[in-house]
């Protein structure tokens, strides 16, 4: 008898090709009609070759850097205080190819038409292969408009911010040619309520901007402790205080900043975060004193815009992950894809997707054009929108993807529960669901002209009697006044959702705009998946699924 004949149970079908090292840049139609739409095509060749990266080596790394976490050592092996956090050279791959392609410099480096669109794009790209590196890579990106509100201190560290080179080693600033930027902003006892700091800043010599301080205090959420400087708040006899803190002081002696413990998280693995003590911590005044708020939010503006691209990134890797295993997997005889009810799922899915992508890519266009009133005004309103409503719709997305594929999207195997637990920084970090919504209501009630930006950016219904009705309903909303505070949530979704439906309508394809306004602003159901009668499912699942190999 051959026992060998028994050793193989079962021949392995039914499974879908592989997408190791595919261009996540060629798999995304509507990224690429997007980028061009909004001015940038002429880094089309950058943005294609960031592709290749984040589907190849980057997506490989990102599975690494996750597996093995960032540790903390506090102490070297002698008993010397060395507060070090090591990672994997996976993570510092992941770092290193995205500073060296200008993810967190290049539209201020390069200050054209759709740079900041460009480089949008470029992290899309980056947050789908891996997001935890995002962290450092958005801080440093958006450290930049605060720190030119210090002439002085920019001109020593803003050619060190836009350098690409990544410099990890652990050494003083003064050594390196490129530096990464992270924030220390809350402490236990306030959370988003910074006012409540309780941190001091004591002026070494004259007090006021530009000026030298130490600082003593805590903060209970530190990211990216490892960077190179971090802006952070801290009282002094005028109020709260912005202050650039650098891990070493200039005679390279490691600087009073002493890491307490990394935190355990529900996600975002890759990227150490941290509780801090500012022992007598060397720091600089950035912008008028007491008017610290004002000054952090420069920075807080710009990582809010990478929370919007960052949660679409996350829902584009998924719905590309799903639609691609139920083009080639067969249930009952037929591939899953030619099923309606599935086909009424990923499409459900693929709109979600492309109503995020382009919200987050004309806020980008917003931001490459802030001399124009509008746009300044728009971008204003939608930082806050967007942040809300795209962050907010990730977790529930993923969840349907992974879904779809089944046990296969539940296992660690897959990316999909890495997409799962990561969906829900972006909407906590820098402020979580009401934090934005206020802030909505603020720009429109306190800043002259957003709320007609608003108005101007909808325009009429740009011929469609659904939005048009929709945006009617919305100036009514805001007509009323009386309790617009408990209405914030309801309102700031109108908003979203009819700019979605107008970028949509506006960019010409009727497949796509009908189906999203026919979903959003008429008869669609309330979980993913229940798309009204007539819409063209096998377009949308055919428009959103990988075309691998290519």
């Amino acid at each position: 008898m051959n026992l060998h004949q028994y050793a193989e149970t079962h021949e392995v079908t039914n499974q879908p090709p592989s997408l190791d090292g595919a261009n996540l840049y060629r798999l995304d139609l509507p990224l690429q009609e997007w980028g061009r739409r909004y001015g940038a095509g002429w880094a089309e060749s950058r943005i294609d070759a960031y592709g290749a990266l984040a589907g190849g080596p980057l997506m490989e790394a990102g599975f690494l850097a996750n597996q093995n976490k960032p540790q903390f050592a506090s102490h070297d092996r002698f008993g010397h205080r060395i507060d070090l956090v090591e990672f994997h050279p996976a993570y510092h791959q992941l770092m290193r190819t995205a500073i060296e392609h200008g993810l967190p410099s290049l539209p201020w480096a390069e200050s054209r038409d759709g740079a900041h669109v460009a480089r949008a794009c470029m992290t899309y790209l980056h947050s789908q292969a891996e997001a935890g590196s995002g962290c450092p890579l958005t801080m440093t990106f958006a450290a930049v408009p605060a720190l030119k509100l210090q002439p002085e201190l920019a001109e020593y560290w803003l050619p060190k911010v836009l350098s690409c080179e990544y410099d990890p080693r652990n050494i003083g600033d003064r050594h390196k040619a490129g530096v990464t930027i992270g924030m220390a902003m809350t402490e236990k006892q306030g959370g988003t309520d910074v006012r409540a700091n309780t941190t001091r800043a004591y002026p070494v010599g004259a007090p006021g901007p530009g000026q030298a301080y130490e600082l003593v205090g805590h903060k209970w959420f530190c990211s990216a402790p490892m960077c190179d400087a971090f802006l952070t708040l801290a009282q002094t006899d005028k109020g709260l205080s912005c202050f650039l803190l650098p891990r070493h002081r200039p005679d390279d002696g490691r600087n009073q900043f002493y890491i307490q413990r990394l935190k355990n998280k529900l996600g975002n693995w890759s990227n150490a975060s941290s509780e801090v003590e500012f022992r007598g911590a060397l720091a600089w005044m950035i912008g008028e004193e007491g008017r610290g708020v004002p000054t952090i939010i420069e920075m807080v503006a710009m990582t809010r815009f990478d929370c919007m691209v960052g949660s679409s990134a996350l829902m584009r890797q998924a719905l590309t992950q799903a639609a691609h295993h139920c083009a080639h997997r067969q249930v009952g005889g037929r591939v899953l894809a030619d099923q309606p009810l599935m086909q009424n799922v990923i499409a459900d899915l693929a709109l979600e997707s492309e109503a995020a992508l382009a919200l987050s890519l004309r806020m980008g266009q917003a931001l490459d054009h802030l001399d124009d009133s509008q746009q300044a005004h728009f971008s204003r309103l939608v930082t806050a929108v967007g942040k809300y409503w795209i962050c907010k719709r990730a977790p529930a997305m993923i969840n349907e993807a992974a879904e779809c594929m089944g046990g296969a999207g539940y296992v660690e195997d897959s990316i999909l529960p890495r997409l799962y637990r990561e969906a829900p920084v972006n909407s906590t970090w820098e402020g979580s669901g009401n934090v934005q919504c206020l802030d909505v209501l603020r720009a429109l009630s306190k800043e002259p002209g957003v709320l007609d930006s608003l108005f101007i950016e909808l325009g009429d219904g740009h011929g469609d009697r659904r939005l048009a009705t929709h945006i009617a309903n919305l100036k009514a909303a805001f007509g009323d006044t009386s309790d617009i505070q408990y209405r914030a949530r309801q309102l700031t979704e109108d908003i979203a959702v009819g700019l979605q439906a107008k970028l949509l309508l506006e960019a010409g394809n009727a497949t796509v705009s009908d189906a999203f306004i026919a979903s959003r602003l008429g008869e669609g159901g309330r979980v993913y998946g229940t798309l009204p009668r007539g819409i063209d499912v096998a377009a949308l699942v055919q428009r959103s699924t990988p075309n691998w190999p290519l």
